[in-house]
Protein backbone atom coordinates (compact mmCIF):
# COMPACT_ATOMS: atom_id res chain seq x y z
CA UNK A 1 0.00 0.00 0.00
CA UNK A 2 1.12 3.56 -0.69
CA UNK A 3 2.20 5.58 2.30
CA UNK A 4 -0.04 8.48 3.41
CA UNK A 5 0.99 11.68 1.65
CA UNK A 6 1.80 15.01 3.27
CA UNK A 7 2.46 18.35 1.60
CA UNK A 8 4.51 20.69 3.80
CA UNK A 9 4.14 24.42 3.16
CA UNK A 10 6.45 26.03 5.72
CA UNK A 11 5.73 29.56 4.52
CA UNK A 12 7.15 32.71 6.06
CA UNK A 13 8.58 34.11 9.29
CA UNK A 14 8.97 31.42 11.94
CA UNK A 15 7.12 28.92 9.73
CA UNK A 16 10.28 27.21 8.41
CA UNK A 17 11.80 27.04 11.92
CA UNK A 18 8.84 25.39 13.62
CA UNK A 19 8.21 23.13 10.63
CA UNK A 20 11.81 21.89 10.81
CA UNK A 21 11.02 20.37 14.21
CA UNK A 22 7.86 18.74 12.85
CA UNK A 23 9.91 17.17 10.04
CA UNK A 24 12.24 15.68 12.66
CA UNK A 25 9.23 14.20 14.46
CA UNK A 26 7.82 12.81 11.21
CA UNK A 27 11.20 11.16 10.73
CA UNK A 28 11.06 9.72 14.25
CA UNK A 29 7.69 8.07 13.59
CA UNK A 30 9.08 6.50 10.45
CA UNK A 31 12.24 5.21 12.14
CA UNK A 32 10.87 4.18 15.54
CA UNK A 33 7.21 3.37 14.86
CA UNK A 34 7.18 2.27 11.22
CA UNK A 35 4.73 5.07 10.42
CA UNK A 36 6.03 6.41 7.12
CA UNK A 37 4.70 9.31 5.09
CA UNK A 38 5.39 10.41 1.55
CA UNK A 39 6.43 13.99 2.25
CA UNK A 40 6.73 16.73 -0.36
CA UNK A 41 7.41 20.44 0.16
CA UNK A 42 6.46 23.62 -1.64
CA UNK A 43 6.04 27.38 -1.15
CA UNK A 44 3.16 29.49 0.11
CA UNK A 45 2.65 33.11 1.13
CA UNK A 46 5.49 35.57 0.82
CA UNK A 47 7.97 32.85 -0.05
CA UNK A 48 5.81 31.85 -3.01
CA UNK A 49 5.41 35.49 -4.06
CA UNK A 50 9.19 35.97 -4.03
CA UNK A 51 9.65 32.90 -6.23
CA UNK A 52 6.61 33.04 -8.50
CA UNK A 53 4.94 36.45 -8.13
CA UNK A 54 1.87 34.84 -6.55
CA UNK A 55 1.18 33.71 -2.96
CA UNK A 56 0.20 30.24 -4.19
CA UNK A 57 1.23 28.78 -7.53
CA UNK A 58 -1.35 26.79 -9.49
CA UNK A 59 0.93 23.74 -9.36
CA UNK A 60 1.05 23.96 -5.56
CA UNK A 61 -2.74 24.26 -5.38
CA UNK A 62 -3.11 21.19 -7.58
CA UNK A 63 -0.72 19.22 -5.36
CA UNK A 64 -2.65 20.27 -2.24
CA UNK A 65 -5.80 18.81 -3.80
CA UNK A 66 -4.07 15.47 -4.39
CA UNK A 67 -2.35 14.76 -1.06
CA UNK A 68 -3.91 13.27 2.06
CA UNK A 69 -3.11 16.32 4.21
CA UNK A 70 -1.37 19.69 4.07
CA UNK A 71 0.81 20.98 6.92
CA UNK A 72 1.26 24.76 6.86
CA UNK A 73 3.62 26.86 8.96
CA UNK A 74 2.71 30.54 8.69
CA UNK A 75 2.33 33.29 6.10
CA UNK A 76 3.00 37.02 6.01
CA UNK A 77 5.52 39.62 7.08
CA UNK A 78 6.08 43.39 7.01
CA UNK A 79 8.02 43.32 3.74
CA UNK A 80 4.81 42.30 1.97
CA UNK A 81 2.59 45.03 3.43
CA UNK A 82 3.05 47.18 0.32
CA UNK A 83 1.71 44.49 -2.03
CA UNK A 84 -1.68 44.73 -3.66
CA UNK A 85 -4.39 42.96 -1.65
CA UNK A 86 -4.80 40.34 -4.37
CA UNK A 87 -1.24 39.04 -3.94
CA UNK A 88 -0.67 39.49 -0.21
CA UNK A 89 0.73 36.32 1.46
CA UNK A 90 -2.54 35.63 3.28
CA UNK A 91 -4.32 35.17 -0.03
CA UNK A 92 -2.40 31.94 -0.51
CA UNK A 93 -3.85 30.49 2.69
CA UNK A 94 -7.34 31.73 1.85
CA UNK A 95 -7.11 30.13 -1.60
CA UNK A 96 -6.19 26.79 -0.04
CA UNK A 97 -9.18 26.97 2.29
CA UNK A 98 -11.57 28.03 -0.46
CA UNK A 99 -10.56 25.68 -3.27
CA UNK A 100 -10.18 22.68 -0.94
CA UNK A 101 -13.60 23.64 0.51
CA UNK A 102 -12.37 23.33 4.09
CA UNK A 103 -15.61 24.14 5.83
CA UNK A 104 -14.91 22.87 9.37
CA UNK A 105 -12.22 24.67 11.36
CA UNK A 106 -11.18 22.76 14.48
CA UNK A 107 -9.64 24.86 17.24
CA UNK A 108 -8.77 22.89 20.38
CA UNK A 109 -8.23 24.77 23.63
CA UNK A 110 -6.28 22.54 25.98
CA UNK A 111 -4.61 23.78 29.14
CA UNK A 112 -1.60 21.69 30.09
CA UNK A 113 -1.29 21.51 33.86
CA UNK A 114 2.26 22.84 33.80
CA UNK A 115 1.03 26.02 32.11
CA UNK A 116 -2.20 26.60 34.06
CA UNK A 117 -0.71 29.66 35.77
CA UNK A 118 -0.09 31.30 32.38
CA UNK A 119 -3.82 31.71 31.81
CA UNK A 120 -5.46 35.03 32.65
CA UNK A 121 -8.01 32.99 34.62
CA UNK A 122 -7.48 31.26 37.95
CA UNK A 123 -5.83 27.84 37.92
CA UNK A 124 -8.87 26.07 39.38
CA UNK A 125 -10.98 27.32 36.46
CA UNK A 126 -8.66 26.31 33.60
CA UNK A 127 -6.69 23.34 34.97
CA UNK A 128 -7.58 20.26 32.95
CA UNK A 129 -9.38 22.28 30.28
CA UNK A 130 -9.83 20.36 27.01
CA UNK A 131 -12.48 21.71 24.65
CA UNK A 132 -12.88 21.81 20.88
CA UNK A 133 -14.44 24.67 18.94
CA UNK A 134 -15.73 23.77 15.47
CA UNK A 135 -16.09 26.94 13.39
CA UNK A 136 -17.85 26.98 10.02
CA UNK A 137 -15.17 28.41 7.73
CA UNK A 138 -16.43 28.95 4.20
CA UNK A 139 -19.77 30.79 4.47
CA UNK A 140 -21.60 33.22 6.71
CA UNK A 141 -21.09 36.95 7.02
CA UNK A 142 -17.51 36.90 5.71
CA UNK A 143 -18.66 35.59 2.32
CA UNK A 144 -22.33 36.57 1.96
CA UNK A 145 -23.56 38.88 -0.79
CA UNK A 146 -24.37 41.74 -1.07
CA UNK A 147 -21.38 43.27 0.65
CA UNK A 148 -19.51 46.53 0.33
CA UNK A 149 -19.46 50.24 1.18
CA UNK A 150 -21.94 52.42 -0.69
CA UNK A 151 -22.97 56.12 -0.79
CA UNK A 152 -26.24 57.01 0.86
CA UNK A 153 -28.67 59.75 -0.12
CA UNK A 154 -27.43 62.21 2.49
CA UNK A 155 -23.79 62.57 1.48
CA UNK A 156 -22.57 59.79 3.74
CA UNK A 157 -21.88 56.10 3.24
CA UNK A 158 -23.18 52.80 4.55
CA UNK A 159 -21.52 49.42 4.87
CA UNK A 160 -23.22 46.09 4.17
CA UNK A 161 -22.24 42.55 5.05
CA UNK A 162 -24.73 39.74 4.62
CA UNK A 163 -25.05 36.82 7.02
CA UNK A 164 -26.14 33.92 4.83
CA UNK A 165 -26.31 30.18 5.45
CA UNK A 166 -27.93 27.29 3.62
CA UNK A 167 -29.31 24.09 5.08
CA UNK A 168 -26.45 21.98 3.77
CA UNK A 169 -23.73 24.41 4.91
CA UNK A 170 -25.07 24.15 8.45
CA UNK A 171 -25.70 20.42 8.39
CA UNK A 172 -22.24 19.46 7.15
CA UNK A 173 -20.38 21.41 9.84
CA UNK A 174 -22.82 20.08 12.45
CA UNK A 175 -21.97 16.54 11.35
CA UNK A 176 -18.28 17.32 11.84
CA UNK A 177 -18.99 18.46 15.38
CA UNK A 178 -21.08 15.41 16.24
CA UNK A 179 -18.43 13.06 14.82
CA UNK A 180 -15.77 14.77 16.94
CA UNK A 181 -17.95 14.55 20.02
CA UNK A 182 -18.26 10.78 19.55
CA UNK A 183 -14.44 10.58 19.82
CA UNK A 184 -14.45 12.74 22.94
CA UNK A 185 -17.07 13.14 25.68
CA UNK A 186 -20.15 12.92 23.45
CA UNK A 187 -21.46 16.45 24.06
CA UNK A 188 -22.06 19.28 21.59
CA UNK A 189 -23.12 22.84 22.37
CA UNK A 190 -24.31 24.83 19.34
CA UNK A 191 -23.99 28.61 19.58
CA UNK A 192 -25.84 31.28 17.55
CA UNK A 193 -28.09 34.32 18.04
CA UNK A 194 -31.49 32.83 17.29
CA UNK A 195 -33.08 35.46 19.54
CA UNK A 196 -32.28 38.30 17.10
CA UNK A 197 -31.14 36.75 13.78
CA UNK A 198 -33.14 34.66 11.31
CA UNK A 199 -29.91 32.96 10.26
CA UNK A 200 -29.53 31.98 13.89
CA UNK A 201 -33.00 30.43 13.91
CA UNK A 202 -32.11 28.43 10.81
CA UNK A 203 -28.79 27.41 12.37
CA UNK A 204 -30.48 26.13 15.52
CA UNK A 205 -33.19 24.25 13.61
CA UNK A 206 -30.75 22.56 11.22
CA UNK A 207 -28.29 21.52 13.93
CA UNK A 208 -31.22 20.07 15.87
CA UNK A 209 -32.35 18.21 12.73
CA UNK A 210 -28.92 16.62 12.27
CA UNK A 211 -28.92 15.58 15.93
CA UNK A 212 -32.43 14.11 15.90
CA UNK A 213 -32.04 12.26 12.61
CA UNK A 214 -28.39 11.21 12.59
CA UNK A 215 -26.74 11.58 16.03
CA UNK A 216 -29.38 11.03 18.72
CA UNK A 217 -26.73 9.35 20.89
CA UNK A 218 -24.80 12.64 21.29
CA UNK A 219 -25.96 15.13 23.92
CA UNK A 220 -26.90 18.44 22.25
CA UNK A 221 -27.50 21.81 23.86
CA UNK A 222 -28.03 25.28 22.39
CA UNK A 223 -26.70 28.59 23.70
CA UNK A 224 -26.74 32.18 22.51
CA UNK A 225 -23.23 33.13 21.40
CA UNK A 226 -22.92 36.13 23.72
CA UNK A 227 -23.77 33.93 26.69
CA UNK A 228 -21.29 31.41 25.30
CA UNK A 229 -18.53 34.01 25.47
CA UNK A 230 -19.41 34.71 29.09
CA UNK A 231 -19.55 31.00 29.96
CA UNK A 232 -16.13 30.41 28.36
CA UNK A 233 -14.51 32.73 30.89
CA UNK A 234 -16.84 31.77 33.75
CA UNK A 235 -16.73 27.95 33.60
CA UNK A 236 -15.06 26.70 30.40
CA UNK A 237 -14.87 23.07 31.50
CA UNK A 238 -18.66 22.75 31.12
CA UNK A 239 -18.06 22.39 27.35
CA UNK A 240 -16.79 19.52 25.23
CA UNK A 241 -17.40 20.41 21.56
CA UNK A 242 -18.77 23.83 20.57
CA UNK A 243 -20.09 24.30 17.02
CA UNK A 244 -20.80 27.76 15.69
CA UNK A 245 -20.81 29.92 12.58
CA UNK A 246 -17.94 31.76 10.91
CA UNK A 247 -18.22 35.11 12.72
CA UNK A 248 -18.96 33.79 16.21
CA UNK A 249 -16.41 31.02 15.75
CA UNK A 250 -13.74 33.59 14.89
CA UNK A 251 -14.42 35.46 18.13
CA UNK A 252 -15.07 32.54 20.47
CA UNK A 253 -12.04 30.53 19.36
CA UNK A 254 -9.71 33.46 20.05
CA UNK A 255 -11.37 33.94 23.43
CA UNK A 256 -10.83 30.25 24.21
CA UNK A 257 -7.25 30.46 22.98
CA UNK A 258 -6.25 32.80 25.78
CA UNK A 259 -7.68 30.46 28.39
CA UNK A 260 -4.64 28.28 27.70
CA UNK A 261 -2.09 31.04 28.30
CA UNK A 262 -0.04 31.11 25.10
CA UNK A 263 -0.80 31.34 21.39
CA UNK A 264 2.43 29.43 20.84
CA UNK A 265 0.68 26.31 22.10
CA UNK A 266 -2.37 26.24 19.84
CA UNK A 267 -2.82 23.97 16.81
CA UNK A 268 -5.71 23.93 14.37
CA UNK A 269 -7.22 21.84 11.61
CA UNK A 270 -9.44 22.77 8.69
CA UNK A 271 -11.36 19.82 7.25
CA UNK A 272 -13.50 19.32 4.17
CA UNK A 273 -15.49 16.55 2.53
CA UNK A 274 -14.11 12.99 2.32
CA UNK A 275 -11.95 12.14 -0.67
CA UNK A 276 -12.15 8.89 -2.62
CA UNK A 277 -9.98 7.15 0.01
CA UNK A 278 -12.32 8.23 2.80
CA UNK A 279 -9.91 10.75 4.30
CA UNK A 280 -11.15 14.35 4.56
CA UNK A 281 -9.57 17.18 2.66
CA UNK A 282 -7.37 18.64 5.38
CA UNK A 283 -5.08 21.54 6.23
CA UNK A 284 -3.27 21.68 9.59
CA UNK A 285 -1.57 24.82 10.91
CA UNK A 286 -0.53 26.51 14.16
CA UNK A 287 -2.57 29.52 15.20
CA UNK A 288 0.34 31.80 16.11
CA UNK A 289 1.14 33.41 12.75
CA UNK A 290 4.52 34.28 11.25
CA UNK A 291 5.94 36.32 14.19
CA UNK A 292 8.43 38.22 12.01
CA UNK A 293 9.93 39.98 15.03
CA UNK A 294 11.59 36.75 16.20
CA UNK A 295 12.02 34.95 12.86
CA UNK A 296 15.44 33.41 12.33
CA UNK A 297 16.48 33.76 15.97
CA UNK A 298 15.69 30.27 17.25
CA UNK A 299 13.20 31.68 19.76
CA UNK A 300 9.97 30.34 18.26
CA UNK A 301 7.91 27.76 20.12
CA UNK A 302 7.35 24.76 17.82
CA UNK A 303 4.74 23.08 20.02
CA UNK A 304 1.70 24.46 18.19
CA UNK A 305 3.06 23.14 14.90
CA UNK A 306 3.96 19.81 16.53
CA UNK A 307 0.44 19.51 17.96
CA UNK A 308 -0.98 20.36 14.52
CA UNK A 309 0.82 17.27 13.22
CA UNK A 310 -0.70 15.32 16.13
CA UNK A 311 -4.12 16.47 14.92
CA UNK A 312 -3.23 15.19 11.44
CA UNK A 313 -2.36 11.81 12.91
CA UNK A 314 -5.73 11.67 14.65
CA UNK A 315 -8.14 13.19 12.14
CA UNK A 316 -6.60 12.44 8.74
CA UNK A 317 -4.86 9.13 9.36
CA UNK A 318 -6.90 7.58 12.20
CA UNK A 319 -3.72 7.07 14.23
CA UNK A 320 -5.16 8.06 17.57
CA UNK A 321 -2.64 6.05 19.57
CA UNK A 322 0.30 7.78 17.91
CA UNK A 323 -1.37 11.19 18.23
CA UNK A 324 -1.79 10.58 21.96
CA UNK A 325 1.83 9.46 22.20
CA UNK A 326 2.99 12.76 20.70
CA UNK A 327 0.65 14.87 22.82
CA UNK A 328 1.81 13.11 25.99
CA UNK A 329 5.44 13.70 24.98
CA UNK A 330 4.69 17.43 24.79
CA UNK A 331 2.94 17.27 28.16
CA UNK A 332 5.93 15.50 29.70
CA UNK A 333 8.38 18.09 28.37
CA UNK A 334 6.32 20.94 29.79
CA UNK A 335 5.96 19.18 33.14
CA UNK A 336 9.75 18.87 33.22
CA UNK A 337 10.04 22.65 32.99
CA UNK A 338 11.43 22.89 29.46
CA UNK A 339 10.53 26.34 28.17
CA UNK A 340 10.91 28.39 25.02
CA UNK A 341 11.00 32.15 25.61
CA UNK A 342 7.21 32.61 25.36
CA UNK A 343 6.67 30.08 28.16
CA UNK A 344 9.15 31.51 30.66
CA UNK A 345 7.30 32.75 33.73
CA UNK A 346 8.09 33.74 37.31
CA UNK A 347 8.56 30.09 38.29
CA UNK A 348 11.45 29.82 35.84
CA UNK A 349 12.31 26.66 33.97
CA UNK A 350 14.94 25.37 31.57
CA UNK A 351 15.22 27.85 28.68
CA UNK A 352 15.63 26.24 25.26
CA UNK A 353 15.73 27.28 21.64
CA UNK A 354 13.30 26.13 18.96
CA UNK A 355 15.50 23.13 18.15
CA UNK A 356 16.08 22.54 21.86
CA UNK A 357 12.33 22.11 22.35
CA UNK A 358 12.33 19.70 19.42
CA UNK A 359 15.19 17.76 21.07
CA UNK A 360 13.19 17.51 24.29
CA UNK A 361 10.05 16.25 22.55
CA UNK A 362 12.06 13.65 20.63
CA UNK A 363 13.66 12.49 23.88
CA UNK A 364 10.23 12.16 25.47
CA UNK A 365 9.03 10.17 22.46
CA UNK A 366 12.03 7.84 22.87
CA UNK A 367 11.13 7.40 26.54
CA UNK A 368 7.57 6.50 25.59
CA UNK A 369 8.65 3.33 23.81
Amino acid sequence: MAHPSLLILAGDGIGPEVMAEVKRIIGWFGEKRGVTFDVSEDLVGGAAYDAHGTPLADETMARAQEVDAVLLGAVGGPKYDVLDFSVKPERGLLRLRKEMDLYANLRPAQCFDALADFSSLKRDIVAGLDIMIVRELTSGVYFGEPRGIFPDNEGGRFGVNTQRYTTEEIRRVARSAFELARRRNNRVCSMEKANVMESGILWREEVQWVHDNEYPDVELSHMYADNGAMQLVRWPRQFDVIVTDNLFGDILSDCAAMLTGSLGMLPSASLGAPMANGRPKALYEPVHGSAPDIAGQGKANPIACILSFAMALRYSFDMGEEATRLEKAVETVLADGVRTADLMGPEGGTPVSTSGMGDAVLAALDASL
